[in-house]
């Protein structure tokens, strides 16, 4: 029987020494400096060449020197996962943003009703764009495309907002597949200063 409060996916996990090389490398980087193995991870690894071309479209998408700012590329997740209520990735890259954007507040807000919280007036720029592909892809148009343009948005920010939004929704769906288990350790990073937490 599964038991989602114990549970990390109603797929096969794999630990970190049960990874093939290369990724128990990357993994062991990543749970290296956050004190922790994400379970997605864990949940993906099952499939390796799977997870390994998700991190290396993660790490393209969401780790560029240019273009959207890292806080503003966690605020497309968190805007797009509440939208499409991804338990995982709004948990999960909420505590990203937090620390990102330096206020412990925003993710909440944001993943709770994206559409109407007070955002900047860029922040607001970007998440309407992101919703708009998100939710309803098939009316988005140039009427969205112009509506960034004339909010200040480089061609290059909203081709990362798109990217990161369709990885996103890549992530969001396996997370439903998966009944994927955030870690509890990402519910108070960001909330508390770090040697709290």
């Amino acid at each position: 029987m599964w038991d989602v409060a114990e549970d990390v996916s109603r797929f096969p996990v794999v630990d970190v020494d049960g990874l093939p090389d290369d990724l128990r490398v990357r993994v062991g980087q990543i749970a290296e400096k956050s004190g922790f193995v994400p379970n997605v991870f864990r949940a993906l690894g099952h499939r390796p060449a799977e997870l390994r071309a998700f991190l290396d479209y993660h790490d393209a998408v969401m780790e560029r020197d240019s273009g959207l700012s890292k806080a503003e590329r966690e605020l497309v997740v968190v805007a797009t996962s509440g939208a499409n209520s991804c338990t995982y990735c709004v948990v999960a890259h909420g505590a990203i943003l937090r620390i990102r954007a330096k206020d412990p507040r925003i993710a909440d807000r944001v993943a709770a009703n994206p559409w109407t919280v007070e955002l900047t007036e860029r922040q607001r720029a970007v998440v309407d764009l992101a919703l708009a592909l998100a939710v309803d892809p098939v009316t988005f148009s140039r009427v969205d495309l112009d509506a960034a343009r004339d909010a200040g948005l480089t061609e290059d920010e909203i081709w990362d907002i798109g990217a990161v939004t369709a990885l996103f929704a890549l992530s969001n769906r396996i997370a439903h597949l998966t009944a994927l288990r955030p870690n509890d350790e990402f519910y108070l990073m960001g909330r508390l200063p770090r040697d709290q937490n």
